[in-house]
Order: C-alpha cells, then structure tokens, then sequence
C-alpha cells in the first residue's frame, strides 16, 4: 500500500482539500485555469498535503472542469504535494495519466438511479470499468481511490443499505483501491450512521485507508466530521469556503469549509496540518473571485485566540 495515503499527519486526520474540483464543479461562474491554479496554490500554501486538482471529464457536462491538462501542466509540484485528478472511465485514466497526476479518483454510485445520471451507467457497471481503471493506474505507480457516493443516501432511491456500501466496498478493494471514500453527497448523513458505516467497511476492507466526504447541506456536515475522526477515518474532504456540491443531484450543495473544520478539529486537541489564518483567507478570496460570500464562517467571526497556529490550542 501506497504510505503516502496511509499515513496520518501531526495527531489528528489529514485534510483533502477538493474546493479545486468537488468545490468549483457547482459554482455558476467558471474559472480560468490559471484561477484554479491559483487557488490550488492557496490551499498548498496553507498546509494542503493532499489536492483534488482537477476532473478528467467532458466539459460538456461540467464546463467548470475545462481545461484539466492545463491546470496540471501550470501547477508547481513542491516536495510531498500529491494532486488528484477525478476520472469515471477509460478515457479519463488516459487523459489522467499523461497530466501527471499523483492519484486519480473514480466514482461508484451506491444506487443505480443516481449512478446512471451521474456516470450513464449502472453501478456494477461502473464498478466493473474501475477494475481496467485501477489496473492501468497500479501499473504506472498512480495512487488508486474509489469513492462510494451516495453512502448516505440517494437522491432518487432514498436511504441506501450500509450492507449495499460495505459490499461495494469489498468488491473495490478486492480490484485495486488503496483507498476508500464514503461520501455523503446530498448531506443527509448522521453521526451514527457514519459510525456503524465506517465500522462495516472496516470490516469487509481490512488494511484499506478510509476517507470520508461529507456535504453539510442539512447542517450534520461537521458532527459527521467528527463522528468520522473518532471512528479512525485516516483523512476528511472539505473545501476551502464550503463551496461546492454535486450538478447531478438536487439541492446537493455545501461541501464542509476547510477553515471551520480545522477550527473545529483543533479545538478538539486534533492537528490536522493546516495553517487556520491562511485557509481562512484563501476562502475569502475565493468568494471575492467567484463573486459570492462563502458558506464557510470564520471568514467572518475569526479564529479563537491561540486557536490558529498548528500545535496550539485556545485556553479557556
């Protein structure tokens, strides 16, 4: 296994930083390339080991993500940086490939309906094309995630059977992925539930690294966070300003913020490697580029005293 998605930094999970692709896929205004680069240069400024940088996909589908090979070709690639890519088909593993991408990312939707609107295919269909995915990427020594999405729930099917995710989950793990990641895509998880989840792909991948991507779009977002850091989950998806979301699924918007869940992870004597002030400032300036105010909070009301520097904590 790759020890690069094994490890944990400093004391507590490490932080994927996805606003450059999950974040920016769901924003009305599209960036240049060269305005992506520079947010990916904000968040790696700020501590970010681990980047989502950019989505192999047809930008017929999601304009926002034009220009993929653009932004690998611009990015500085600083000593222990790794940048993923999000691939969902062949096509995508090749394009991926000649970027020079650190990692790739496919998709597996938990349902069919949902699967089959996001990726034009059913999910063990999807799953199937993962097996040449993950193959060609073991092979060139690219680090292979799988995300489960819709975890949690669906959309068009409704609550999904952790039995269904523990399953697909086995099956990824059996064909090739270092890493899993369960994602509430439309935000309608519960801390127990991210509990007796996480337990139950523990169980059916052992030696698998887990990873947990949660939307707060009904609010559970940050208590799903640390729900997942108690039950072991090696690293935590948020976005920079709390932006992002899911096109194909309605309402699915408001990945947690990178600034509130370090804060938040912080107070709780968790150090997850990133500089709060920096994180904090890079989402406001991400808000000013893409004309928006953030959902993310402390932006707006700062930081404790003592809270912002890694390896403090605020006294009370």
């Amino acid at each position: 296994m790759d020890n690069s998605l094994a490890a944990k930094p400093l004391t507590g999970p490490g932080v994927v930083e996805v606003a450059p692709r999950d974040g920016l896929q769901n924003e009305v205004r599209a960036l240049s390339p060269a305005q992506r680069v520079a947010l990916i240069e904000r968040a790696v400024a700020a501590g970010a080991r681990r980047v989502e940088a950019v989505a192999f996909v047809h930008p017929g589908r999601v304009p926002q993500m034009a220009g993929a090979e653009e932004v690998m070709g611009l990015l500085k690639r600083p000593d222990g940086v790794r940048y993923s890519g999000l691939v969902l088909n062949a096509r995508g593993m090749e394009r991926a490939s000649a970027s020079g991408v650190d990692e790739v990312n496919y998709v597996v939707v938990a349902s069919d309906a949902f699967s089959r609107r996001n990726q034009g295919m059913g999910t063990r269909e999807a799953l199937a094309a993962w097996e040449g995915i993950a193959s060609r990427a073991h092979a060139e020594g690219i680090g292979r995630s799988l995300t489960i999405a819709a975890a949690f729930g669906c959309p068009f099917e409704g609550e999904t059977p952790e039995s269904a995710v523990a399953e697909l989950a086995r099956i990824a793990a059996e064909s090739g992925a270092e890493e899993i990641v369960l994602a509430d895509t439309i935000g309608v998880g519960a801390p127990d539930a991210v509990t007796r989840l996480l337990t139950a792909v523990r169980e059916q991948a052992p030696g698998v690294v887990l990873r947990c991507h949660f939307h707060n779009t009904r609010n559970t977002g940050y208590a799903n966070a640390v729900a997942a850091a108690a039950a072991g989950a090696a690293w935590l998806d948020s976005s920079l300003g709390g932006i992002g979301g899911c096109p194909f699924a309605p309402a699915a918007t408001g990945n947690i913020a990178t600034e509130d869940l370090v804060y938040l992870l912080r107070r709780m004597g968790l150090e997850p490697g990133i500089d709060l002030e920096s994180a904090a400032a890079a989402g406001t300036w991400l808000g000013t580029v893409l004309g928006i105010q953030v959902p993310a909070l402390l932006g707006r009301a700062g930081p404790f005293p003592g809270s912002g520097r890694s390896g403090e904590r605020g006294e009370e």
